[in-house]
């Protein structure tokens, strides 16, 4: 699942260059002795890594994002899934339900995981459950506002398939964040274990966000060659 193309276009020299993290200068720079790290030491007290649940919910949020960028390079390069369905547009269809039936099961992982471990007391509050019940407004409004500014192919993957998109997307939710699909989703997730005062819940919507922002660093470029290839194309014609 992918709302990357949203901020694709065929000039890419009209583009801002992305800005390098510098991974070892700053962690050179951190004086790690001057953190304080009570916070998590009481977080993972009450987190029961040995759980099945637990690895179930981590494999099911590792698994996704690996399932979809593997099939769909894999149709770019072949053109099996079209070949099979018929035409690119139902091959995306195809896996776009697919998509959605994993993220139902990593949903329904995750709440699982949440329930069987435990609550923590600190957080069970009404302001971190009404902080919780804001986010998942909030994630829904950016989850939905992307898929109806994408519609379905654009969201899934549909550039994988030749299914390009005429122009940049410029309009809510993508002119106040980027890949609002993935935030969203997160945000509804963070929503979900604030309400239910569960430390578990925070390492996994920690995992997922990690995952997350793996797939945007793999997808970007990929998706970036997409439209350039196209441009070339254009040029040539």
């Amino acid at each position: 699942m992918s709302d990357t193309a949203a901020h694709r276009d065929d000039n890419p020299a009209e583009r801002p260059d992305s800005v390098p993290l510098d991974c070892c200068g700053g962690l050179n720079n951190v004086d790690y002795s001057k953190m304080d790290l009570t916070l998590m030491e009481e977080i993972l007290k009450h987190i029961n890594f040995r759980d099945s649940s637990f690895h179930i919910a981590v494999i099911a949020i590792i698994f996704n994002p690996l399932f979809w960028n593997v099939v769909a390079r894999w149709e770019h390069r072949t053109r099996r899934l079209s070949r099979l369905f018929g035409s690119p547009s139902l091959a995306c269809y195809g896996l776009g339900f697919a998509i959605i039936l994993l993220n139902v099961y990593r949903s329904h992982s995750m709440t699982v995981a949440m329930k069987v471990q435990a609550r923590w007391e600190v957080m069970d509050r009404t302001d971190v459950f009404y902080a919780g019940a804001a986010l998942m407004v909030l994630g829904t409004v950016l989850v939905v506002g992307s898929f109806l500014a994408l519609g379905f192919t654009g969201t899934f993957l549909g550039d994988y398939f030749g299914i390009l998109m005429d122009e940049k997307v410029t309009g809510f939710p993508f002119n106040i964040i980027e890949n609002p699909m993935y935030w969203g989703s997160t945000a509804n997730y963070l929503g979900l274990a604030l309400i239910g005062a569960s430390p578990v819940g925070l390492v996994l919507t920690a995992t997922v966000a990690v995952v997350y922002k793996v797939a945007i660093r793999i997808e970007g470029p990929f998706t970036e060659q997409i439209y350039k290839e196209r441009s070339h194309r254009r040029k040539l014609e």
